[in-house]
Parts: structure tokens; C-alpha cells; sequence
């Protein structure tokens, strides 16, 4: 059969569909399994676990010297890891990174990044070392305390998990992104992690609020204060879900003459310290922090950001509020515990699910040692037992050696021995036969002969495994404790803010302004009060509409002629260079709708809404602000009918006017007080629509303004007053033809 028959012959058909969803279903597994998840057992990804290994071989010991990171990197991506050179190397970076790891496990020597977010050297100018923490994860590798399997060339073997002597996982935490799944597991203060596991050897059921007894919560290595409730905490350590909330720390410092200037000392975790400072420059620059003058980075070693208040009057903890509010002073940091469980299952565990399979892990670890040890034991004995047989029968052995021509059956045969023993005899070197060494051999048969019977019933007994786990657990509680500067609590605790929202008086310096809008809705606001008569340029094309005197502090709303309000801070206003901004790009308002009233927010007031088709309603000014760029819908329209009036109403009479020129009077109480909906008929119009309405009290007459700014008054209007709904009578002579009152 030809070439061409066979590939013919291999060729196999399948459904496209089958073909996709089975490579991309080896992707996803690959991924997760060897990419992006931890191990439960040592908190480890396989890239991290290699690393690790090679550096072990290669010897990098923390007594030992250091070793170019290029020569690791070329070693785990020449034995274990086939990726990426650059890959391998950010991984090891970050293991030494004393502000990314709670724990380094790498001692990096050189430049290997800070905290600013400048990137390490290259690994040709960096040198690494194991720590004492990576140590403990590999103490016991070469006694069989794992399994190990071949890499991805067959020429060596690796380790699957290590025998992690240490709690990693949750002491240093972990981040990845899987397909369909990621993890984000915070650091914690590992001998915190042991006193729980400590607990949980006594008391294998112990509940969440138990176990946080001992487990405060996360331990960044960056500081920073926890603000976030112990019940919030719970449920997150409960169901592996959650999250807490970190700001940085801070304190004041004295300027004189009453002046002050705060300090932050801590920022949170995995926040770029130069991309903060150049945030909130930006922000001082765009008057959203209106309560900060400036922001100096006197960082050296530590971290030292000067924050100075705009005035000695403000106080530093609303400056700090606002702070925490605006910028990445506080952070949110997410708890998903996804990992990969003893089966290479992924799943999400909770803190005390992932303490008793670090716990199983040690068990189990620290029983395939033990069988090790034991095997070695055995072993020595039995050839400790044959050389004291050679001592014993000296003469004689050494006869049979010089004269016979197979001295090793003889020895067997002569004294019973194994042939590890036999061999174990003619290996001896003389310099070995002397008395003393007699002597040794027997004290160390009776050394090794407790150690096994030691082992044999710590082997045969689950309370003294749990007995040696917990004395390495108090081991490594002392060797990391809280006495040492490695393990020292870096994170600190606080009660959550009280006030959920701060007023915008404390927030903003308050200052007058005149805010200007065009009729295209290019608005700006200019300090100080200005008056009317002030020339302004606007846009060609362009001219104004809007001409309002307001505070800092105080809110815009904006009606479209949608029926939507929209809410605006005048401190987020552009200033008054230029023609300003338009304020579409403020809120959502579409480019279909136009601003049908714009005014400054006057609390407890009540509103005149009404669209052209005469429907209206009265509604209180504090229930038509809105949060959100969205707006609030408060006028429900149909029929194509159009917002087209918003006024305040200040009167017990409603004056309503249409296109048609027809005048209506009816009294306040005939219009209902409502939050949303399209409202009731003000005036019926066979022809057009609504052109204007506005309220007056019935002892002052009603007015209105011509296009000179003249005011006229009528005193009496009962030609003109009627119920609600009817179609009125025509306007006074004189009434401005745009019929409008102003």
C-alpha cells in the first residue's frame, strides 16, 4: 500500500461542532489545571512549584550564594516549564517581590522591581536564592513524601505537589484567570493560619467564627486598614466568596501656626504607588478634590505620600473621606478560593475546607516519610547486624576472604547472612576493623533500633501523626511568629465608616459661580457672581440660555424635554475658559431630546411639570434628583407630546397658556402632588399645544414680561378663571405675542 493510501486510510471524519468543542474542552483543562489555579496542598502553580525545584537542584539554598536568574530561567524552561523565557521570569520576579508576597520565596538580589510599578532588571543583571519559606515547602522532597512524574520530555522527573511544610496557599494568596473560572485568594499571617490549623488537629469541626478567632482576617504585605464588618468577613471565610474592603494608613503632621499636612505610610495591596499619585494630581488638576491643595511623593524605602489641604480649616478626616471615596486609597479586594483540590478537581472551598486539606496533606506527607525513613532503618540494621557479625567472627571472616574463591557464598553460608550483608562485609575498609569501631556500630544499632520502633508506632497510631503535625505547626508558628519581622502583622483593623454619604458641603469648598448655558447646551461655570449685562462669547451660531448664580456646593437639575431629570454637582462643572462643555456628556440626556429647564436645586420646593399636550402634575423638588447619569424619569410621556415646562410653584392660582393664545386660571389645589406619571389635563386645546403655565398668589394679580423687560400686571382675572381642563378664554390685550410670561 502506497503513502497516500495509508494518510487516506487514517483520515477520520467528524462534525466540525465535535471537533471545536473537543480541542477547546483540552484547552480549558489545560489551562485551569496548569496555568492558572493553585494546588490546595502547597498553594502553588506549576510554574511556581518548578521554579522552586530547579532552584533546589541547582542548590540555591539560603546559606548558599546566589546564581544568575538567567541560569534558573534557562533550567526550568529547559527541563520542566517549554514556555516563554519572559513568562518564567515574571513568575520568579514576583516570588521576591517583598510589596507583591507576603512571604517572598525567592531572595532576589538586585533590581527587581518596587512599588511604584517599575519593572526588575533584566535576568542576566539579577541574582535569586531560595528562602526559609520555600525551604519548609521543600523539606522532605527527596524522602518519597510525594509523588513525582515525568516531564514533558521523558528525561527527568518533577514533582506534582511539594510537601509544603508551610500553609502558602492562603499565607501568600493567589490571582489567575482560568477559562469559566478565576481565583483571588488574599495573603494572611501564616502563624495565625497555624494556631487555626492547630485548633481545627483538637477540633475538626470548628465553625467559621472559631477558626476567626485565630485568623483576623487578610495580612497584606503592603499594610493598609481592614475597614470591612467581622459579619461581612464571616460569610466571606464561610463560602470562599467575598470580598474587603483596604485603605491605606495615615496620620498627621504638624506644620505650625495651625497648619497641618497628613502623611499616608501604607497604600493597599497591588496599588501602583506612581500611578496613585499621578491619579490624584490629575484630579487636583480637574477640581474633583476641592478639599486638597497639592500631593508630594517623599518616598524612599518606605512609603511617604504628603497630602496638603486646601486650608487649615478643613479637617483631616473629612480631607481623608473624600480621599478614600475618590482615588485607590481604598481598594476592594475580592476572595474567590478556587482551587485545585487533592483529585485536581477545581472547586471553591471555604477557610476551614482548605485548612483540613493542607492538614490531610501534612498527614499523609508525614506518613510517606516516616515509611521511608523506616525502610532506610531497616536497611541499615540489617547491614549494621552483619558487620557485628564480622567483628564477632574476625579471624575467620577474614580467612574466608583471603582464601576462598567465592568468598561471598561462603560468608553466607558460614553465618547466615543476606546478601546485602555479605556485600556490606566485603566493601569494609580495614582501616574499619578496629575495636572502637566495634563499639559505634553496636551504639548505633541501638540508636536506629528505637527510632524504628518510634516509627513503627507512630505508623500504627492516628493520635501521634496529629501529635508530630502539630509540633511542626508550632515549629513553623515560632520560625514565622509574630516576635520575628517577617512575621509580624502588617494589617491592621478598623470599624467601617458610619455615614454612608457625606454631605457635598463637607466635601466641597464653598464658592460662588455663574453658570452659564447655550441654547446648543454648551454650559461652563465662571467664578463670582456675574451680571447679566457681562459680554460672553459663545460658539458661531451659538448664543445663551441659561445665566444662573450658584455655590460650589450647591446641585444643577436639568430637565429634557423627555421627561427625565438629571442631576449635576456645580463643583464638576467645566470652568470658564473657553465656551465650556456640552452637557450631553455630562449625563445621558439623547441627542433627540433638548434641556427644558435648567436651574439650581432648591430643597423642600415644589415643581410645576407639564408636557406640550397640557398634562401636568406638581412634584417636590428633593424627589426628582437623580444619582446616576441616567437621570430620573418623572414625566411619563405619550402620544409624541414633549416636556416643555418645569416651574416653581410659589401660589395658591395656576395661570396655564397655549399656543392657541387662550388663558386659564384655576386654583393650585385642583392639581395633584405626585412622584412619576403623566398627570392630569391643566388645559384642553383643540389646535396645538401647552405654551406656558406659572403659579401667583390670588392677592398679587398676575403678571408677566415682554420682550423689553417691561412687567405688566392684570389684577383682575376672573374673566379668566375656571376649572381645571377647559379651554380658557383669550389673552389680555398686551400679552406678549411668544405667549410666554417671561
Amino acid at each position: 500500500m502506497s503513502d497516500a493510501a495509508v494518510q487516506t486510510a487514517e483520515i477520520i471524519d467528524t462534525p466540525l461542532r465535535d471537533a471545536l468543542s473537543e480541542r477547546y474542552l483540552s484547552y480549558a483543562l489545560s489551562t485551569i489545571m496548569h496555568r492558572a489555579l493553585p494546588d490546595v496542598r502547597d498553594g502553588l502553580k506549576p510554574v511556581h512549584r518548578r521554579l522552586l525545584y530547579a532552584m533546589r537542584q541547582l542548590k540555591l539554598d539560603p546559606d548558599s550564594g546566589f546564581k544568575k536568574s538567567a541560569r534558573v530561567v534557562g533550567d526550568v524552561i529547559g527541563k520542566f516549564h517549554p514556555h516563554g523565557d519572559q513568562a518564567v521570569y515574571d513568575a520568579l520576579v514576583r516570588l521576591a517581590q517583598a510589596f507583591s508576597v507576603r512571604y517572598p520565596l525567592i531572595d532576589g538580589q538586585g533590581n527587581f522591581g518596587n512599588i511604584d510599578g517599575d519593572n526588575a532588571a533584566a535576568m542576566r543583571y539579577t541574582e535569586s536564592r531560595l528562602t526559609e519559606v520555600a525551604q519548609a515547602l521543600l523539606d522532605g522532597i527527596d524522602e518519597d513524601a510525594v509523588d513525582f512524574r515525568e516531564t514533558y520530555d521523558g528525561e527527568e522527573e518533577e514533582p506534582i505537589v511539594l510537601p509544603g511544610a508551610f500553609p502558602n496557599l492562603l499565607a501568600n494568596g493567589a490571582t489567575g484567570i482560568a477559562v469559566g473560572m478565576a481565583t483571588s485568594i488574599p495573603p494572611h499571617n501564616a502563624a495565625e493560619l497555624c494556631s487555626a490549623a492547630l485548633h481545627l488537629v483538637k477540633h475538626p469541626n470548628a465553625g467559621i467564627e472559631k477558626l476567626m478567632s485565630f485568623v483576623q482576617g487578610p495580612d497584606f504585605p503592603t499594610g493598609g486598614v481592614i475597614i470591612e464588618t467581622a459579619q461581612s468577613m464571616a460569610e466571606a471565610y464561610a463560602t470562599g466568596r467575598g470580598g474587603f474592603r483596604v485603605r491605606a494608613r495615615w496620620e498627621t503632621e504638624q506644620t505650625g501656626r495651625g497648619g497641618y499636612q497628613v502623611v499616608v505610610t501604607e497604600i493597599p495591596y497591588q496599588v501602583q504607588k506612581a500611578k496613585l499619585i499621578e491619579r490624584i494630581a490629575e484630579l487636583i488638576a480637574a477640581r474633583k478634590l476641592p478639599l486638597l491643595g497639592d500631593i508630594r511623593d517623599e518616598s524612599a524605602e518606605d512609603v511617604r505620600i504628603v497630602l496638603e489641604p486646601r486650608s487649615r480649616s478643613v479637617e483631616a478626616e473629612l480631607l481623608m473621606e473624600q480621599m478614600f471615596r475618590t482615588t485607590d486609597l481604598e481598594s476592594r479586594i475580592a476572595l474567590n478560593l478556587n482551587v485545585l483540590d487533592a483529585d485536581n478537581t477545581p472547586r471553591v472551598m471555604s477557610l476551614r475546607e482548605a485548612l483540613l486539606a493542607f492538614l490531610d496533606h501534612r498527614k499523609q506527607v508525614l506518613q510517606r516519610r516516616s515509611r521511608f525513613r523506616l525502610n532506610k532503618i531497616e536497611n541499615r540494621l540489617e547491614v549494621l547486624a552483619g558487620y557485628i557479625v564480622a567483628f564477632l567472627n574476625l579471624d575467620e571472616v577474614i580467612r574466608i576472604i583471603r582464601e576462598e574463591d567465592e568468598p561471598k557464598h561462603e560468608l553466607m553460608q558460614t553465618f547466615d547472612l543476606t546478601p546485602l550483608q555479605a556485600d556490606a562485609i566485603l566493601d569494609m575498609r580495614l582501616r574499619s576493623l578496629r575495636k572502637l569501631e566495634e563499639m559505634e556500630l553496636r551504639r548505633e544499632h541501638a540508636r536506629l533500633s528505637e527510632e524504628r520502633d518510634g516509627l513503627t508506632q507512630l505508623l500504627q497510631s492516628e493520635d501521634l501523626q496529629w501529635e508530630r503535625i502539630s509540633e511542626q505547626l508550632r515549629h513553623t508558628r515560632d520560625q514565622f511568629g509574630p516576635k520575628t519581622p517577617l512575621g509580624k502583622r502588617r494589617t491592621l483593623f478598623a470599624d467601617a465608616p458610619a455615614v454612608s454619604e457625606m454631605p457635598i458641603e463637607a466635601m466641597v469648598e464653598k464658592e460662588p459661580i455663574t453658570v452659564i448655558c447655550s441654547e446648543k447646551g454648551w454650559v461652563r461655570a465662571m467664578k463670582g457672581h456675574i451680571s447679566p449685562d457681562t459680554d460672553i462669547k459663545y460658539k458661531d451660531g451659538d448664543r445663551g440660555a441659561y445665566w444662573l448664580h450658584a455655590e460650589t456646593t450647591d446641585k444643577l437639575l436639568v430637565f429634557g424635554t423627555n421627561g427625565r431629570f438629571y442631576t449635576l454637582g456645580c463643583d464638576k462643572l467645566p470652568g470658564g475658559r473657553g465656551h465650556g462643555e456640552p452637557i450631553r456628556l455630562m449625563i445621558d440626556l439623547g441627542n433627540e431630546s433638548d434641556i427644558a429647564a435648567l436651574f439650581v436645586h432648591q430643597p423642600d420646593s415644589i415643581l410645576l411639570v407639564a408636557a406640550s399636550d397640557g398634562r401636568g402634575f406638581l412634584v417636590k423638588e428633593d424627589d426628582v434628583v437623580a444619582a446616576t447619569r441616567t437621570g430620573k424619569q418623572v414625566l411619563n410621556l405619550a402620544g409624541g407630546a414633549e416636556a416643555v415646562l418645569c416651574r416653581e410653584a410659589d401660589g395658591d392660582l395656576v395661570a396655564v397658556i397655549g399656543e392657541n393664545r387662550k388663558l386659564l386660571i384655576f386654583a393650585r389645589d385642583e392639581l395633584p402632588e405626585m412622584t412619576r406619571g403623566r398627570g392630569v389635563f391643566l388645559q384642553r386645546y383643540k389646535d396645538g399645544g401647552l405654551s406656558d403655565a406659572r403659579l401667583f398668589h390670588s392677592g398679587e394679580g398676575l403678571s408677566w414680561q415682554d420682550r423689553a423687560g417691561r412687567v405688566h400686571q392684570q389684577d383682575d382675572y376672573r374673566e379668566w378663571q375656571g376649572k381645571r381642563a377647559q379651554a380658557g378664554r383669550a389673552a389680555p390685550r398686551g400679552f406678549p405675542r411668544n405667549n410666554k410670561f417671561s
